[in-house]
């Protein structure tokens, strides 16, 4: 059964997962332009299992080293902006390996439907991570735009259309899960897609594993590209 699962977000937020290969009509992915926070996400139903997930990127650039390096305000958004995930606040931790990354000079690679470049996003990349000895596989496509409201015109259009809007690497997600979603969010001049699979052993975690990744990432460009001064 195709269904959507609402997350509410801190800071008035909210986001929704969509299940990876249902049965019937494609799930639909919302991308919302409110201002996500890491709060702690209510558990959501998991699917059963089922066929891997769409294909893909073509023409993507070979992995390269799970670097990380602190990112200038304004400068094209880069893979080695991100490292290992190690996430931490109160009692809640998650840990996850970064397995891949790849950079992307624009979003061709990404863009399934052509609505990327209708709204003139700019820069791509992708972050695979693995975790649970590898038991749980996430990926993630983040992607750059002019401005705000290019980000919330892509999100709002991106709500009304089938998963296939945006290509990601299903080569590092698992062929065969239980839990199987995509959770996705806009923020400032950012987009970021998280899809996480998982197979029984890890099945249990995964939701708010999936709700954390992809809270705390996009929170991130909250503050990417502002610059302090003394």
């Amino acid at each position: 059964m195709t269904g959507l699962a609402v997350l509410l977000l801190g800071g008035g937020g909210w986001a929704a997962y969509a299940y990876l290969s249902s049965p019937g009509p494609a799930p639909k992915i919302a991308m919302p332009s409110g201002t996500p926070t890491t709060t702690e996400p209510a558990p959501s139903a998991t699917p059963d299992t089922s066929d891997e997930p769409s294909p893909a990127p073509s023409d993507t650039p070979d992995d390269t080293p799970a670097t990380s390096s602190q990112a200038e305000p304004g400068s094209p958004i880069t893979h080695q902006e991100f490292n290992d995930w190690n996430f931490a606040l109160g009692g809640i931790k998650f840990k996850a390996d970064k397995v891949g990354g790849w950079n992307y000079s624009s979003c061709a690679p990404v863009d399934g439907e052509g609505v990327l470049a209708k709204n003139k996003c700019e820069r791509a990349v992708q972050l695979a991570y693995s975790a649970y000895s590898g038991h749980l596989k996430a990926v993630q496509v983040m992607m750059s735009f002019p401005t705000d409201r290019a980000a919330k015109t892509t999100a709002d259009r991106l709500a009304k259309l089938s998963s296939n809007a945006v290509k990601w690497r299903q080569d590092k997600a698992l062929a065969r899960y239980t839990y199987g979603k995509i959770l996705s969010g806009a923020s400032k001049n950012y987009v970021v897609v998280t899809i996480v699979t998982a197979d029984k052993s890890a099945g249990a975690k995964a939701p708010n594993f999936h709700a954390y990744l992809q809270t705390d990432h996009t929170s991130y460009f909250e503050l990417r590209d502002q610059t302090i001064t003394s």
